[in-house]
This record gives structure tokens, C-alpha cells and sequence, in this order.
């Protein structure tokens, strides 16, 4: 067995970053200089460990400081905090946003997934190579989907440093605009208003038909009077008068279901936390949407972020959680600077703290940032994520609400689902459930983007048809396929647009409506090309914790790229493969990547005859 002691030191700015987040180091033994009393005894063993959660916003740290995550900043983070080098080098390379070997100090990201590829992606990446030189000291990397849809092709500049730099560039991300975001991203343009990604909304008259995004657009999100002024805080105060039980009570009888694409009921999530006997309660909002195609809770939280805030609090309240934690995407960096300052501002006015509005309830919010990995959307995989072990699913049971988060009771939700607790407090549960339909209640929020005029998030009712949905959106040119639940979705027809967009609706039309996700592709779209991409993503995004997904999303690839320039007969033998081993990764995988991962070459193949 060949074993290697790193021996890299780190340098001066590594060991700041590090710092800067745990504090200086007490002893020899975390890092500090030698002293007498470190011969001794050792210090800070038991304290460290159980800082392990702490792994990945150091790693974070090092990454924004100097770009990299070299072997003296990880020795010296492991040092820190008592975990095996070889197990957070093991978390280090897990994610896709850190490096563990040089790379320029700003590089720039290019999404290459579904939306953006029909937008011209790549000609853009070729372009902006070739604009910035090979000189330039500038990184291109091509990225899988940024959550930035409506304004395809999306682009996000990085520059490490202290602060990070992090500019999303506004659409239409031309090649100059990119290369200016890379080479000076001070002088890049601002990006876009967020309203612009909402085109129902921007004015008093033109939101008042919407629930969840009524103040998009309308109140200033950094302004908490502001959001108190259009009836901020008034669903906890209501929460706070009736009472834990009588929360989940409503919560229960509004049929609200989970907005991720499970579609669990709310309720009985919340009642089955609340009711156990072991202490602490967590309480996780899943903010890391990165389904291809899906960017409503980033809009959600550069839009109303107190509303998130007000929202977890009332869950908190209910479920008896006095912790809560914001798993934010690491690639939306207008979110995390609005939702940190909203968070700041609402624990400085005794909105979250040990006693709120005077009622004696302590809760806490403590934002973490995930680091570009698919998976983390995983309820169990998030939870390995924020205490500082790769992000890999975890097998049930136990569940979440017996041991979550550090082993203990924990509810998870996303931003969507916690959102719509706040109608159903302040209209209730009966006015509530009368939106949408009866096995699907309330508003809900769509993805809208590819071939349409006006991209962005669309508001309404459960019940609404994808015709009606494509008619505000404004289909540009012949309609190809419509791609439903992004990549772990399924494509429909173009003359299946009276499909009700309920989930017992696309269920019973065999394909599903997932996180909300609505791609049009018209005849100009290349299908096969599009379905490799979806194989090359889940094949870069498995965990590779389970062998059916491991191995099967490589054998779904491999295929694809085999019959991409054939049809017909030439390709039946491996449409054939394709099926079997689909069907293995469904019946077999751990997790939801797994399961779903054949789901839109399936639809592909036997709603749209993609290979005939």
C-alpha cells in the first residue's frame, strides 16, 4: 500500500481565509505556533470535531479567497477542524465549483445545458475564447445549467479575492458583454432587474391577480418596512395567535404539497416532526434548485427574500424547530447577498432570535452555500452537504422527520412550498384550497423558457392548461416538443397542449410535472443533440454511490452517442439497451437521480419518435 503525507504549506492569504471563518487557531496542534504547554497535552480535539459541519464554507473560503483549494490550505482546514485529509479532499472534489488545482483567478462560466444550447451557447463559449486570448489569465469553463434560464445564454463571471466577485451577465450575454464580465468584472453591466424575470409582474395593477409573486417587482427587497407595509409579518403574528398545532392544522387542510416534484403533503411532513420526543428539531429549506430549466426560488429569493424568512420562521413555529438552515445554490450570488441582509435585518429587529415579537420563541436561520452539485436537491444528500461529508443519499429508513439533519427530527422544504404557507395563514385554509383543483390546491410557479418570446416565471392556478401557460410566454416559431419537469421530466407533443398542468393530470398523461419546469423547443432544436446533453449530465452528476445509476448513466451515453447519426433499424439494437437499462436504474438506483434519469430519452422516444 503506497500511502502519501502531504507535506504543503499554506500560504499567507490561505491560512486568512481560513481564519477569517474558525477564528484564530488556540494551539500548535490546530496551527498555531509551538508554545511549551502544546508538549503537554493536546487541545481542541472534541471542540474541532464537532465543528465538522463546518468543512464546507472552509472550503468555500479558501476557493472565493485565492480561486483554488491547493494541498497546504486543505492540510491546514483539516488541521482546523480534525478531519482526514483524505476525507475532505474526497468532499473537495465532489463539487464541481472548487478546484484543487491552479486555475486563474477569474474564470468564466458558460452554461451549456438545455435552454441555453437551443440559445447559441456554444458559439458564445467559442466566441469568448477566442475574444479573450489565450493570454488573457482568464478561465473558461463550460457549466452546466446556472439557474439563470430566462436570459439565455447565461453567463456567470467569478473572481477570487477579498470579497469574491460574482456578476451574472445581463441577457443577451453577447460575446463582448462576456469578455468584459471575465476581464474587468467591476466594469460589467448590472444584472438584470428581477422583475424582468417575472412578466406578470412590475406594478401594484399588474400583480394583483398573484399570490406568490405579488410583490416581485413592487417592494424594495431590502427594505423590511417595505415588505411589512404590503403585509409582511402578518402570517407569523396569525401563526403566533393560534398556536403550533392549529399551523399545522391549516397547513394540512389547504392540501398543500411539496413544490420539489414529490408532492408529499405538507401537513403531514410537519405533524410527523413536530410529534417526536427527540431534541433538537431542524428545520432545511432546499434553495438548491438545479433541475436544468428551473430558476423560481432564485427569483423568489432576489424578489421577497423576507418573505422566505417569515415563511421558515412560521415553519420553525409549528414543527418546534429552533434552528434553521438555507441551503442556497452556490451559483446565485444576488440571492445570497439579498438573503443575507435579510436575515441580518430581521435579526436585528427581534424577528429571529431567542425571543420573537415578544413571544418567547427562539429560532435562527444560518444560510450555507452549496457548491454545484445536482445531487444536494436530495433531501438525505443535502443533509451528508451541510455536516461537512460528500453529498451522497442516504437509504431510508429512517426518515427525515425520525433523523435528519445530525441524526435529529428534521423538516425539509423548498422555497416555493414554504412561501405558499403564508397565503394559507393570512386567506386560510378553506380559501386557500378553493385555488386550483382538488387534488392539486393552490397557486403554482412555472419555469417558462427556450423558444418563447417572453421567458421567466409565470404564476397560476393549478388547473391551467400548457396551451394557456405557452400563450402568455408567446411560442416563437413551430413548436417541435415541450420538455416538462426539466431533465428528470418528460417531453410531450405539440398537439398535447390541452394537458391540465396538475400532478394528477400529467400523471395520468404518463409524464410529470416535477419542480414546474416548462422548456419549448421549436423545429430549429436538434432532438438528438438534446438528449445526449441530458445524458451527459446525469452522468457527470451521479454520486456514484449506487451501481445501476453509476454504471447506467454511462451505458445511457454511450448508447446515445451510437445512435445519434442513425435512425431506424441501425439503431434498434441499442434503443433496445437503452430500455433495459433504464429500467435497471429505475427499479434499482438509491435515489430520485437515478430513478428519473431515463425518464426524457424514454418520452423522447416513444412520444416523439426521436429516432425514427
Amino acid at each position: 500500500m503506497d500511502l502519501h503525507f502531504g507535506d504543503g504549506k499554506p500560504t499567507d492569504e490561505e491560512r486568512a481565509a481560513v481564519d477569517a471563518l474558525l477564528g484564530p487557531p488556540e494551539s500548535s496542534w490546530e496551527g498555531a505556533d509551538r508554545s511549551d504547554g502544546d508538549l503537554r497535552w493536546a487541545r481542541g480535539g472534541r471542540t474541532a470535531r464537532d465543528r465538522r459541519d463546518l468543512l464546507l464554507p472552509g472550503l468555500h473560503a479558501i476557493n472565493d479567497r485565492v480561486g483554488w483549494i491547493s494541498e497546504g490550505a486543505l492540510g491546514y482546514l483539516c488541521r482546523r477542524l480534525t478531519v482526514p485529509p483524505a476525507e475532505a479532499y474526497g468532499v473537495a472534489t465532489f463539487y464541481a465549483m472548487f478546484s484543487v488545482r491552479p486555475r486563474p483567478a477569474t474564470v468564466l462560466q458558460v452554461c451549456t445545458d438545455l435552454a441555453c444550447a437551443g440559445a447559441g451557447a456554444s458559439e458564445l463559449c467559442a466566441g469568448v475564447e477566442a475574444g479573450l486570448g489565450p493570454g488573457s489569465g482568464v478561465g473558461v469553463e463550460r457549466s452546466p445549467c446556472l439557474g439563470l434560464c430566462e436570459r439565455a445564454p447565461a453567463v456567470l463571471a467569478v473572481r477570487a479575492g477579498d470579497p469574491v466577485r460574482r456578476t451574472a451577465v445581463s441577457a443577451p450575454a453577447t460575446v463582448e458583454s462576456a469578455v468584459l464580465a471575465a476581464s474587468a468584472p467591476d466594469a460589467a453591466p448590472e444584472e438584470a432587474p428581477v422583475a424582468t424575470a417575472v412578466p406578470q409582474a412590475g406594478d401594484e395593477a399588474g400583480n394583483a391577480a398573484l399570490t406568490l409573486l405579488r410583490r416581485v417587482g413592487v417592494v424594495d427587497p431590502a427594505d423590511l418596512d417595505d415588505y411589512r407595509a404590503h403585509g409582511g409579518y402578518s402570517a407569523l403574528r396569525r401563526a403566533f395567535a393560534i398556536g403550533p398545532a392549529a399551523v399545522i392544522r391549516e397547513v394540512t387542510d389547504s392540501g398543500l404539497v411539496g413544490r420539489g416534484g414529490a408532492a408529499f403533503p405538507t401537513g403531514r411532513k410537519w405533524q410527523a416532526t413536530a410529534s417526536q420526543p427527540a431534541r433538537p428539531h431542524y428545520l432545511v429549506c432546499n434553495a438548491d434548485e438545479s433541475e436544468p430549466g428551473t430558476f423560481k426560488d432564485r427569483v423568489l429569493m432576489e424578489g421577497d427574500p423576507y418573505a422566505l424568512v417569515e415563511a421558515m420562521t412560521v415553519a420553525a413555529y409549528a414543527v418546534g424547530a429552533e434552528r434553521g438552515y438555507l441551503y442556497l445554490r452556490g451559483e446565485y450570488p444576488r440571492a445570497l447577498r439579498r438573503m443575507r441582509h435579510a436575515v441580518d435585518r430581521a435579526r436585528a429587529r427581534g424577528l429571529l432570535g431567542d425571543d420573537i415579537l415578544g413571544q418567547g420563541f427562539a429560532f435562527d436561520i444560518e444560510i450555507r452555500r452549496g457548491a454545484g452539485a445536482y445531487i444536494c436537491g436530495e433531501e438525505t444528500a443535502l443533509f451528508n452537504s451541510i455536516e461537512g461529508y460528500r453529498g451522497e443519499p442516504r437509504s431510508k429508513p429512517p426518515f427525515p422527520v425520525e433523523q435528519g439533519l445530525f441524526g435529529r427530527p428534521t423538516v425539509e422544504n423548498n422555497v416555493e412550498t414554504l412561501v405558499n404557507v403564508l397565503p394559507i395563514l393570512n386567506l386560510g385554509a378553506q380559501a386557500y384550497a378553493a385555488i386550483g383543483t382538488g387534488g392539486s390546491t393552490g397557486p403554482k410557479l412555472f419555469c417558462v423558457s427556450g423558444s418563447v418570446a417572453r421567458p421567466g416565471v409565470y404564476e397560476l392556478p393549478f388547473g391551467a392548461t400548457l396551451g394557456e401557460l405557452l400563450a402568455l410566454a408567446g411560442v416563437r416559431a413551430r413548436l417541435r416538443a415541450v420538455l416538462l419537469g426539466g431533465a428528470a421530466g418528460g417531453f410531450v407533443r405539440p398537439d398535447e397542449l390541452d394537458l391540465p398542468l396538475t400532478f394528477e393530470g400529467t400523471r395520468e398523461a404518463g409524464t410529470t410535472l416535477g419542480s414546474g419546469v416548462v422548456m419549448a423547443f421549436d423545429d430549429t432544436v436538434p432532438l438528438p443533440r438534446l438528449l445526449l446533453r441530458i445524458a451527459e449530465f446525469f452522468r457527470d452528476e451521479s454520486c456514484g454511490q449506487c451501481v445501476p445509476c453509476r454504471v447506467g448513466t454511462v451505458r445511457q451515453e454511450e448508447a446515445l452517442h451510437r445512435i445519434a447519426e442513425r435512425t431506424g433499424a441501425a439503431a434498434a439494437g441499442d434503443i433496445a439497451l437503452l430500455r433495459e437499462v433504464g429500467r435497471a436504474m429505475r427499479d434499482a438506483s438509491i435515489c430520485g437521480l437515478g430513478q428519473t434519469a431515463w425518464n426524457a430519452v424514454e418520452s423522447a422516444i416513444d412520444r416523439l419518435g426521436a429516432y425514427e
